[in-house]
């Protein structure tokens, strides 16, 4: 009698027939896993191996870090300045007026900071959580001057001390309303302690009032949230078009002879080993209105008008891409190159179509390079700064851009570091969520 056979298995797919081809191979090919217990002295030459450099990253590369994070927390500017009324207003319950001993503290802590060279600082910092703060700071410095000269004294910091706490109160109210008004001390007693929200909340667009409520700012201040995003956004637009052209070139490297793949990949890397100043000066030499780029397009008759694509988002991408393109290709490549033919091959006899073959057998084995190489790209497009600056608008400048402005320019470094966590946290968390999607994936096709 004739043997019956199974119709389904029959009709199996050529790719299908191959992967478990491939996981017979795979299986045949694994030598048994051996353990073996290292002794404790490999165990110390190698801890004192990685001794130099992990005592250079710690005092180069994390105290720095830590230290600049901690500002956005930690300023203890106000609290040098004014020592006297951080302790008087240290029993205040924030409603009303302070004791008049704290009228009396803040006089003689402004003339002791003028004459210490600390009242400027403190009184920028004070001007940012209320507008006019400085001003009332330096004009009231100035009255007791004046009061000071008036009396025949031979300086005001005596002076200050000396008064009646009653006395100073009644004056600073007489010389400025605002020191009878609850939020200028509000301002004070929530900023002369050093530990600090203001810079994270400004971050994250939000303020604390005077009493202190935790509100968002105004849609024309806040603006940090949205450059975060459009930080993300670009650099997502940066990934996608660095895997696109990364993987075909990746793919094609491993098809060429060893001769020819050692050239190309170092058509790849010589640029890679280029200074980014070098490579954006040129991509501002190729990009503009009368650029190679237009002209070329425009003697092809591809375009009619030239293109705006120098201090705008596109040419932005494209430098950004072109930089970012290594990253991508050496994690690819070094993946693919140990990705043996004979898997597509194997499927293709099978009966598989060749496209078939690659996107079912081949490309799953190279997900671990594609993701590798992503996360590489977007990272580091994250914290680009260079090629914003020069190649973009106003519009196009990520959030790099403003922690360098505030940290080389307004020198404000709370706000700086706040931004610098902001992005840190963002980087950490899509990282986070990366790692979940990642250990919820199976390793790969060819062995399940």
């Amino acid at each position: 009698m004739r043997q019956m056979t199974n119709p389904s298995s029959s009709a199996r797919p050529g790719a299908s027939l191959a992967l478990d081809t491939v996981r017979a191979q795979g299986a045949k090919r694994s030598p048994p896993l051996l353990r073996v217990r290292r002794s404790s002295g490999d165990v110390r030459g190698a801890l004192l191996l990685i001794a130099p450099l992990a005592a250079f990253m710690l005092v180069f590369f994390l105290v720095p870090v830590v230290m600049l994070m901690s500002r956005a927390v930690w300023d203890p500017v106000v609290t040098i300045a004014f020592p006297q009324t951080a302790q008087a207003l240290g029993s205040w319950n924030g409603e009303g007026l302070p004791r008049p001993d704290a009228f009396s503290a803040a006089a003689a802590d402004i003339v002791a900071a003028d004459l210490a060279g600390t009242l400027g600082e403190a009184a920028a910092r004070l001007n940012q959580d209320m507008p006019g703060m400085r001003q009332l700071l330096l004009r009231t410095r100035s009255h007791l001057d004046g009061a000071a000269d008036d009396d025949g004294t031979p300086g005001a910091d005596d002076k200050a001390r000396q008064r009646d706490e009653q006395a100073v109160e009644t004056e600073l109210v007489a010389f400025d309303g605002r020191w009878g008004d609850a939020a200028t001390w509000q301002v004070l007693a929530n900023d002369v302690q050093p530990l600090t929200l203001v810079y994270l909340l400004r971050a994250l667009d939000h303020e604390r009032t005077p009493d202190g409520a935790i509100v968002p700012l105004p849609r024309d201040e806040g603006v940090y949230l949205s450059i975060l995003g459009r930080t993300f956004w670009i650099s997502a637009v940066v990934t996608v078009l660095v895997t696109l052209l990364g993987y075909p070139l990746s793919y094609w490297l491993t098809q060429l002879p060893k001769r020819r793949q050692r050239a190309v990949l170092m058509a790849v890397l010589i640029p890679f080993w280029t200074s980014i100043l070098v490579r954006i000066a040129a991509w501002m030499v190729v990009l503009p209105r009368a650029g190679l780029v237009n002209r070329l397009a425009t003697s092809l008759h591809l375009i009619g008008t030239p293109l705006e694509l120098l201090y705008d988002r596109t040419g932005v991408i494209i430098s950004m891409v072109h930089i970012l393109i290594p990253f991508m290709v050496l994690p690819l490549f070094a993946v693919m190159s140990g990705i043996p033919s004979s898997y597509q091959r194997a499927a293709i006899s099978l009966g598989s179509h060749p496209f078939e073959a690659f996107w079912r057998v081949y490309a799953p084995q190279t997900a671990p390079g594609v993701a590798a190489g992503a996360l590489l790209v977007f990272i580091s497009a994250l914290g680009y700064y260079v090629a914003p600056a020069l190649l973009g608008g106003a519009g196009d400048q990520m959030l790099s851009y403003y922690i360098a402005y505030y940290t080389n320019t307004t020198i404000n470094w709370g706000l700086a570091a706040a931004l610098s966590v902001l992005l840190l946290a963002a980087t950490a968390l899509l990282f986070m969520v990366y790692r979940m999607v990642a250990a919820r994936r199976p390793v790969a096709s060819v062995e399940a």
